[in-house]
C-alpha cells in the first residue's frame, strides 16, 4: 500500500514540475473557499489560456524544487504557498493575467463567520417586505428597521459589520434576504514567475488602459520633443524633412526667392499688392 501511495506521489509531482517547466508564467494562487461550481465555471473561462493544477502542499514544494533543475529561481515561489493553494501555467502577459483573474471575482451571500474585507453597510431605504415580524428581526441584527406608510424601511445608513469583524449568522441572513452579498469569491493570484523574476501584486495590480494611456503619452511627448530638438532617427526624420522644407517654403516666400513651388504665391502676392496699391490711389 505504501509502495502505491509513494508511485502516485511521484508521478503527480512530475506532472506538475513538467507543468512548471513548460509554460512561460507560472503562477500561484489562492483557491481555497470557492464553490465547486464557480471553480467549474472560472476553469471553463481560463480554458485553452491558462492551466490549473492543485495539489497538497508539500507535493507542490517538491515539485517546485524539481522544477528547479531546469528553471533557476522558480523554487523561490515556495515562500508564496500557503493555503489552499493551486498552480496556473500560461504564456499570457502576467499582468493581464492579474486582470483576467481579478475581474472574475464574484460576490456571494455570506452564510455566518466569514471575516468582512470591507465595511458592510445597510443603506436608509425602502426593502421588499411587508409589515410582520420581519421588522424584529432585522431590528435584531442590528439594522435600523421601521414601518412607514405601509412598508418596512431602512431608517438611516448604518454599518452594521465593520472591516475585520465576524459576519454573524443571524446578520448573514438578513443580509442575504436584502439582497446584499458581501462576500468576494473568486481565485487570488499572490505571485507570478516569468523568466527569473517574481512579480506580486503590489507590481501587478495596475489599470491597464491607464497604464497604456500614460505609455502613448510619453511616447507623443518623447516624439515631439526629438523632432523639436531636430534628433534626427528612423521615427523622426520623415517629419524633420516634413518640418525643414515648410521652413525653407516659408523663408523663400519671405524674400521673394522664386522657384516652381513659390512662384505662384508669389505672382498672388504681387497681384494682391498691385490691387492695393491701385485702390489707394484712386
Amino acid at each position: 500500500m505504501d509502495a502505491h501511495v509513494a508511485e502516485w506521489k511521484y508521478e503527480e509531482v512530475k506532472e506538475i514540475a513538467d507543468l512548471l517547466t513548460n509554460n512561460k508564467i507560472i503562477g500561484i494562487i489562492e483557491i481555497g473557499g470557492i464553490p465547486a461550481p464557480q471553480m467549474q465555471q472560472m476553469r471553463k473561462n481560463l480554458h485553452g489560456i491558462a492551466s490549473i493544477r492543485s495539489a497538497k502542499n508539500n507535493l507542490i514544494f517538491k515539485s517546485l524544487d524539481e522544477a528547479e533543475k531546469q528553471v533557476k529561481g522558480i523554487s523561490d515561489l515556495k515562500e508564496i504557498v500557503t493555503g489552499q493553494t493551486a498552480i496556473i501555467a500560461t504564456d499570457m502577459n502576467p499582468f493581464k493575467l492579474f486582470a483576467q483573474i481579478k475581474a472574475a471575482r464574484t460576490m456571494a451571500p455570506a452564510k455566518g463567520g466569514e471575516t468582512a474585507t470591507y465595511d458592510i453597510e445597510v443603506k436608509a431605504g425602502d426593502t421588499p417586505f411587508k409589515p410582520g415580524p420581519i421588522v424584529g428581526e432585522l431590528q435584531k441584527a442590528g439594522i435600523p428597521a421601521a414601518i412607514q406608510e405601509g412598508k418596512v424601511i431602512i431608517k438611516t445608513d448604518k454599518v452594521i459589520v465593520p472591516q475585520g469583524e465576524k459576519i454573524p449568522r443571524d446578520v448573514a441572513q438578513m443580509l442575504t434576504r436584502l439582497e446584499i452579498f458581501p462576500v468576494e469569491i473568486g481565485m487570488t493570484l499572490h505571485a507570478v514567475f516569468e523568466e527569473g523574476n517574481i512579480f506580486k501584486p503590489d507590481v501587478l495590480d495596475i489599470n491597464i488602459d491607464e497604464f497604456l494611456g500614460k505609455m502613448r503619452q510619453a511616447s507623443n511627448n518623447a516624439f515631439n520633443l526629438a523632432v523639436e530638438t531636430g534628433w534626427v532617427t528612423n521615427l523622426t526624420i520623415k517629419s524633420l524633412l516634413m518640418k525643414a522644407h515648410y521652413n525653407a517654403y516659408v523663408l523663400a516666400l519671405e524674400q521673394g526667392i522664386i522657384n516652381k513651388e513659390t512662384i505662384k504665391h508669389l505672382i498672388s502676392k504681387a497681384h494682391a499688392n498691385m490691387l492695393a496699391l491701385k485702390n489707394k490711389t484712386t
